[in-house]
């Protein structure tokens, strides 16, 4: 009982520094969109740029805070060696919990840009929140059948800003939270990944082109099971596996159209796959080395 009512305490401090931090940072990114909406001129759009993602990070700072007041996680990363905060990276990730977002910013919060996500277009009418996506040109999509003509050239607008300022653009290949029911539904040939859905990484690698340094492919593992975000924000969360592998994009594959060209498409299927077996036997090891102890 007394765990529980402890947990819920910390839980409940988390979620208002959570919620003030939020308020603060994207209500201060307010007066600075509505200059770079009325002024978009290159000068005002770089300067105003370079404050949104300050006070951004900044929101990432005090997130890691108050995680860490929380709890003491246990973080075992590694990869992290040579990432650069001026470079351009394609980022990928499995996904399980909205806890993965948190993960990915703390571990990257300034090592490499500040990560910017395909967001649903819906999102961009989010009270205050969709505004400050907006003002830091996350690229909203429809997501829908017969939509990829459309996300392509939007993505390609978002693309041609980025070229202006070290970016990080993430993309989750499952394009959902793994969960066993879905794999199930799947029939997944993977063991601890879904299917990736490969038409993601293909619009941004179409609309970026040269401009990415690399693709950077993390595997995150949770060895106590996978945390919900109310598991973090109450303490829960001990430990956190985390693996950054920097790839070189292949050169065939930094040009193409997907939806048009079968060979194209058979070329990034196979990058893809050959990705995605590698990294289940990845989480495959992790888990079995974390297992050891308890069994010796």
């Amino acid at each position: 009982m007394l765990k529980y009512v402890w947990h819920t305490l910390k839980g409940s401090f988390a979620s208002s520094v959570l919620a003030a931090n939020a308020v603060a940072v994207f209500s201060s990114m307010i007066p600075v969109a509505l200059v770079k909406l009325a002024l978009p001129f290159g000068a005002v759009r770089r300067g105003s740029d370079r404050v949104l993602v300050a006070l951004a990070e900044g929101w990432i700072a005090v997130n890691g805070v108050w995680m860490a007041t929380v709890q003491r996680i246990r973080w075992d990363v590694k990869g992290l060696e040579g990432l650069r905060r001026r470079g351009w990276y394609l980022v990928s990730s499995n996904h399980q919990s909205w806890v993965d977002i948190l993960v990915l910013q703390k571990v990257f919060h300034r090592r490499v840009p500040f990560l910017k996500f395909f967001l649903k277009r819906q999102l961009l009418y989010v009270p205050v929140m969709g505004l400050a996506w907006w003002a830091l040109d996350f690229p909203f999509m429809k997501r829908r059948s017969g939509s990829r003509a459309v996300d392509l050239a939007t993505a390609r607008r978002a693309c041609e800003k980025f070229r202006q300022i070290p970016t990080s653009v993430m993309n989750f290949l499952e394009g959902t939270r793994f969960s066993r029911a879905k794999h199930g539904e799947q029939q997944s040939p993977y063991r601890h990944l879904l299917k990736p859905k490969v038409g993601g990484l293909a619009t941004a690698l179409s609309a970026m082109g040269e401009r990415f340094d690399a693709l950077l492919d993390v595997t995150i593992v949770y060895p106590e099971g996978v945390p919900s975000f109310w598991d973090l924000l109450s303490g829960k969360v001990k430990q956190v596996v985390v693996r950054v592998l920097e790839r070189e994009i292949p050169r065939d594959l930094l040009d193409g159209d997907y939806e048009g060209d079968p060979a194209f498409r058979a070329r990034m299927q196979a990058f893809v796959q050959t990705m995605w077996t590698e990294k289940d036997a990845r989480i495959e090891e992790i888990v079995a080395t974390l297992r050891q102890p308890a069994e010796a």
